[in-house]
């Protein structure tokens, strides 16, 4: 087998990037570009994904990758992929793009209030052979086209996830996985395969799914074309990926049921593995397949702490950017030195964004900062800042405590990767706040290293997945949490949920707007 590298490709919230990974798990080279996802003024809530600016983007990126590391596009042993959950495209008979949109689309209101209309049982049906809701999911998305682009409706021919999408561009051959794929809606949970009755149910088509393949079998090879435009050598084996946070899961080394982990970038995820397919009877939290065909996820997501944060560093810290680029450090690190001087609890001061998972009627209050005094010592933009902090933990803890109660299971330690994982302050901020013992591994960045083990093991450097977590997955360290802040965060808790249950109620009244609501969960128009 000629290779000593692997690449993994990652289609995110916030930006796509192209990773390179020696066998050993070390990050040898990254190139990222950002992007982002523009409502369309005609559809409120709308999120289009433009799938030609984007494709551009991620060639670019790995061609950057190869160019800035060196290293010979013949070393490359295999490639995989991951992305965004949520998001589809729609193909046309030719295999053309023809419509898509990325993972918190909210255009279908309407379709939502059509389908509870049409039977007002079937979400709660659904959910207990899928794991999903029309929170999320690609039925009410797929009933807008047919609503109101029935052209665009007509001539698909394929849904697609977008992971899959980036293996069709490089090799021209379309596929679903159960990861990513089990997210649209669409799937039995059990069989890891299309339930098309479920489209029936729906009153939507049930010829437009594509062949699955299970994460780490071999797609196909790099095309010459996309060799061409890539960079990337012609005939590299491209291996099936998966959803992001499936594959982070692994990339911090959780492969066995009943372990849990947390993934902080764009969005929070908090994931326990499970061998079993059965579902609580649990709408406030989602299920979802793994990438390891024995395993299944819980999932409790977090709406857009990554995001919240590049606000807040956009908006209201341009003289730290300066010093960061004159230290040639990050603008969150320059952040963190200050936060850390605030005391737990922020002054008392806390914020509402993202609210605790609500699968079945999914909303967030207005953004708001609160309890708050004119002390500029005390309540400045560190404390600001802070506050973000410890308010994601929060909600994570929340999260945790749902899982628990769906599964009746806790893990002793939690695993942590992605953004959160960059920040000493964050991740003891996280285990101060759940109580848990929090490993921190070498590689941040889970996901595409979860990419690049599927990649690996698919093309037999490594014969399994867990072996490939033993060789690619390093602990750098694992914090403990400091159980007299747990006590105050824990008072600090109970009184957050107080005050985000009354903005709450602000939105729902429609006397301010929501963060965020899923199609139909508003409560006024």
């Amino acid at each position: 087998m000629a290779g000593s590298y692997v690449m993994a490709i990652d289609a995110g919230t916030g930006s796509v990037r192209a990773v390179i990974f020696d066998t050993k798990g070390n990050q040898i080279g990254c190139s990222q570009r950002e992007w982002t996802h523009t409502e369309d003024p005609r559809y409120p809530g709308s999120m289009n994904f433009d799938w030609e600016t984007n494709w551009n983007l991620a060639k670019s990126c790995i061609s950057a990758v190869l160019k800035e590391t060196g290293i010979s596009n013949t070393d490359i042993a295999a490639i995989s992929t991951t992305c965004m959950r949520e998001g589809i495209i729609l193909y046309d008979a030719q295999g053309k793009e023809i419509w898509a949109c990325a993972n918190v689309d909210a255009r279908s209101t309407d379709e939502v209030l059509q389908l509870k209309n049409m039977s007002p049982a079937l979400e709660h049906d659904l959910y207990l052979e899928s794991g999903q809701t029309y929170s999320l999911s690609a039925i009410p998305r797929i009933l807008w086209v047919k609503n109101n682009a029935p052209e665009i409706y007509k001539k698909t021919a394929k849904v697609g996830m977008f992971n899959d999408w980036l293996i069709y561009k490089m090799s021209g051959k379309l596929i679903v996985e159960p990861s990513n794929g089990s997210t649209n809606g669409f799937f039995s949970l059990a069989t890891r395969k299309w339930d098309t009755t479920i489209a029936d149910r729906c009153n939507l088509r049930n010829d437009i799914f594509p062949d699955i393949q299970e994460s780490g079998t071999t797609a196909g090879v790099v095309s010459k074309q996309a060799a061409t435009e890539t960079g990337l050598a012609e005939g590299t084996p491209l291996i099936v990926g998966g959803g992001d946070a499936q594959l982070g899961t692994i990339g911090v080394g959780i492969t066995q049921a009943n372990e849990g982990a947390i993934f902080g970038g764009s969005f929070w995820q908090y994931e326990y593995n499970t061998d079993s397919p059965k579902i609580a009877d649990n709408f406030s939290i989602r299920v979802n397949c793994h990438v390891q065909p024995n395993l299944w996820q819980y999932e409790a997501l977090a709406f857009k702490p990554g995001l919240v944060m590049r606000w807040f560093r956009d908006a209201f810290c341009q003289e730290e950017k300066k010093l960061a680029k004159e230290k040639n450090t990050s603008t969150y690190c320059i952040m963190d030195e200050h936060a850390a001087k605030i005391p737990v609890g922020s002054y008392g001061m806390m914020c509402t964004f993202s609210d605790i998972m609500d699968f079945g009627s999914w909303r967030h209050a207005a953004p708001t900062f609160t309890n708050f005094e004119l002390d500029s010592d005390k309540y400045n933009k560190y404390t600001f800042y802070r506050a973000i902090l410890e308010n994601t933990a929060l909600i994570t803890y929340g999260h945790i405590l749902q899982i628990q109660k769906a599964t009746g299971k806790l893990p002793k330690t939690i695993s942590i990767g992605g953004g959160v994982a960059q920040s000493k302050l964050w991740s003891q901020i996280v285990a101060d706040v759940i109580g848990l013992p929090v490993r921190v591994p070498v590689v941040k960045e889970a996901t595409a290293l979860g990419a690049a083990m599927i990649a690996a093991t698919g093309v037999g450097i490594y014969k399994n997945i867990d072996e490939a977590a033993q060789a690619m997955v390093k602990i750098e360290t694992t914090l403990q949490p400091d159980m007299n802040n747990h006590s105050l965060y824990m008072k600090l808790y109970d009184t957050w949920r107080t005050v985000y249950k009354a903005q709450l109620d602000l939105a729902d009244a429609g006397a301010t707007k929501y963060m965020w609501a899923a199609p139909g969960s508003a409560k006024h128009n």
